[in-house]
């Protein structure tokens, strides 16, 4: 059964040799001043959930509020991620952290950051140290509640909520460390998040409606999700953010929300190098590289500290880089003279009207991510977000490469402005939607086009057939009540099976083996929905797997492959009907093998299961169709639980009064000891959703607790 913990770089490794005396060591980057109290800041008021409704009496006591309540819920992991943030991981926590701190530092992360705090208003100064002090006032309160061997990076400041966020979205999102040393990205392949906009003329209330879902893995990390209600004068906004973050990055208030899926924008190149004499070729010359020097310490098992020298080699495009394949690449990364990302999505939870919101889009500080809009006023808006290098040349293949750095042909410097990038404006459809896909279907029939636009934007498809069926759900229906938004969203149908199920139960029809009939009629009979009472959902997925490898994303089998004529139609069909069988037959082989039979239960095997929950499972794998994303991880004890998938879900209808529900599904902290660290799941489970308490007289009929800032 799952414990919450820690995933890929933010692992909680090495920890037990850390001495005592760190314990309340300052670092020399942030505040040196003890946390501030300041009282008659206002309260945060919690509820049943775990929720932090948080009224401040100014901006920054909102702020401040809101990294108080972080703190309590995901401290751990908040302030470790900031300690990465600084380069001083391998300091804190050992050698496992030495070449995040090398990434940090080789990319300026840690100066940069103090540079664009500098660089932000006054007034978002004061909100970005008010946010770090709520951090340090809730440990000053709470001794011991954050982890003592975490709790060395206290206190921290503004600086630090700048660097995490700069490394969040410019060198975790846009510039990944491990895309540049050739290593897998972590989560790559299993981005799942949908959103939905829907217009009063295809609203059966007349009322416009938003749908947030992102997907995100679930072990906890810089991924985590974390759900707030921000109130303050002149400020309301509900929703979630990524734990760290002081802004809210899916957000409604009374007039507005937006969401945000991750795009396919690639806003930062690694170039090969060609070295000679010393240095690098460039237009025909031997360039020297541009060298500095700095230092970091390592954390030695004996709890002495290692400093290790660290050279820092940039050429023309940025700085430098050795493969474990022996290449040697340099980094450029757009967006590195844009500080106020996160400003931007303040003033975007801020924004009472679409001109409002367009006019804070139009600065174009955050680095990627599609938005998507929606407004009592009746607007809806997507558009393919992102700070984008503009190329003289080349499709997205070629760019997300490892592009030849000997020329300047291929050195960019000016990235596209607003109105180049592909966007959705209340489009005649009724309705917007994204799935992750690139954004030629953002809605049908198409009103933006593929060869309207550069070739290195996005990718001319396939469409997904999660994406596929995201259409179909709005597409095919006159009107949607607000019901209907939110059953459509609960949708466990799985898309894939009734593009090629038919031919398969005709070609294995007249088969001889008994287990294949048996198989055959359970298929028949399935209705096609991934749910826990399912006898036929795990063969399928068994068989489609073989039918369609590589996640689910190979067309190779299909007898129609997917046309860009017929975008949210195809594929469809088998091409080889007796291929498909033998492969049916190798799924019942297999289906034997890992569950003991052929109609296990799909409940059974899938569980949703954090701390003592164990709960049956439903949703499944997003290629195969179903908009109900769970990315189910490996087998063991007869069991599997999701690595990936449903984590955030609210869905608006912009009624007087709003009418909001919503899901956290793994919970709203991840604190050992939280009752909400795992109290959503049972919602998740019987596929129900929670009512979001947005006014304070709702708040108050489900308080747990209250406290004073």
């Amino acid at each position: 059964m799952r414990k919450r913990t820690f995933l890929g770089a933010s692992l909680f490794l090495g920890l037990g040799g850390l001495p005592a005396v760190l314990a309340g060591a300052a670092d020399a980057t942030t505040a040196k001043t003890k946390a501030k109290t300041v009282h008659g800041r206002g309260e945060i008021l919690w509820d049943t959930y775990g929720v932090p409704h948080v009224y401040g009496k100014d901006e920054a006591s909102v702020f401040h509020g809101f990294g108080y309540a972080q703190a309590q819920n995901h401290g751990d992991i908040v302030v470790h991620l900031y300690g990465e943030a600084r380069g001083r991981a391998a300091e804190y926590w050992g050698p496992q952290f030495a070449a995040s701190d090398r990434w940090m530092l080789s990319n300026d992360v840690p100066a940069r950051a103090l540079a664009w705090y500098k660089a932000s208003t006054p007034q978002f100064r004061k909100d970005l140290d008010a946010f770090a002090e709520g951090i340090n006032a809730y440990n000053a309160a709470n001794p011991g509640k954050i982890d003592p061997k975490i709790a060395v990076v206290l206190p921290v400041s503004g600086v630090d909520v700048m660097a995490h966020a700069h490394r969040l979205m410019n060198f975790i999102y846009v510039a990944p460390m491990e895309r540049t040393m050739g290593a897998p990205v972590p989560g790559a392949g299993n981005n799942g998040s949908n959103a939905w906009a829907v217009a009063p003329s295809r609203s059966a209330s007349g009322n416009t409606m938003l749908l947030a879902n992102p997907h995100l893995p679930w072990p906890t990390s810089y991924f985590t999700y974390f759900e707030a209600d921000l109130n303050g004068p002149g400020i309301k906004m509900y929703g979630a953010t990524q734990v760290g973050l002081p802004v809210l990055r899916f957000c409604f208030n009374d007039h507005m929300g937006f969401t945000n899926t991750v795009n396919s924008m690639l806003g930062a190149t690694n170039y090969e190098l060609k070295l000679s004499g010393g240095g690098y070729l460039f237009d025909g010359k031997v360039l020297p590289f541009k060298t500095r020097t700095t230092s970091f310490k390592i954390r030695q098992p004996d709890g002495s500290l290692k400093t290790e020298s660290l050279e820092i080699r940039e050429s023309v495009h940025g700085p430098v880089f050795t493969r474990a394949d022996g290449k040697t690449l340099a980094l450029r990364v757009a967006g590195l003279d844009r500080p106020d990302g996160l400003k931007q999505y303040w003033d975007m939870g801020m924004s009472k009207s679409f001109a409002e919101f367009e006019a804070t889009l139009r600065r174009l500080q955050v680095p990627t991510f599609n938005i998507v809009y929606a407004d009592k006023a009746g607007h809806i808006q997507y558009m393919d977000n992102g700070i984008l290098p503009k190329h003289p040349k080349g499709d997205l293949a070629f760019w997300r490469g490892d592009v030849p750095g000997d020329t300047s042909e291929t050195l960019w410097t000016e990235v596209h402005s607003y109105e180049d990038l592909p966007k959705v404006i209340d489009p005649p459809t009724g309705w917007i939607q994204n799935t992750n896909d690139p954004p030629w279907v953002a809605t049908y029939p198409q009103v933006i086009h593929y060869e309207t636009y550069p070739p290195y934007v996005a990718p001319p498809g396939p469409e997904s057939l999660r994406s596929q069926q995201s259409a179909h759900l709005l597409a095919d229906y006159k009107k949607l009540s607000y019901d209907d938004f939110v059953a459509h969203k609960l949708s466990t149908h799985t898309l894939m099976a009734d593009r090629v199920l038919p031919d398969l139960v005709a070609a294995a029809q007249g088969d001889p083996d008994p287990e294949v009939q048996a198989a055959v009629n359970l298929l028949k009979a399935w209705d096609r929905e991934t749910v826990a009472d399912s006898k036929a959902a795990l063969l399928f997925e068994t068989w489609a797997n073989l039918f369609s490898p590589n996640n689910f994303t190979s067309l190779a089998n299909y007898k129609v492959k997917w046309l860009a004529a017929d975008p949210i139609g195809t594929p469809k069909g088998v091409a080889d009907p007796a291929k498909a069988v033998a492969m049916l037959k190798a799924a019942i082989v297999e289906m034997k093998q890992k569950y003991g039979a052929i109609d296990r239960p799909f409940g059974e095997v899938s569980r949703f299961a954090i701390d003592k929950v164990d709960l049956p499972g439903n949703g499944g794998f997003g290629n195969t169709g179903i908009f109900r994303t769970i990315t189910w991880g490996p087998l063991k004890d007869g069991k599997r639980i999701p690595v990936h998938g449903e984590t955030w879900v609210s869905l608006v209808e912009f009624s007087t009064p709003i009418k909001a529900k919503g899901l956290m599904s793994y919970g709203n902290a991840s604190q050992p000891g939280s009752p909400h660290r795992a109290d959503q799941l049972k919602h998740l489970s019987d596929k129900t959703l929670r009512t979001l308490w947005f006014t304070r007289a709702q708040v108050e009929q489900h308080l747990e607790g209250r406290t004073a800032l």
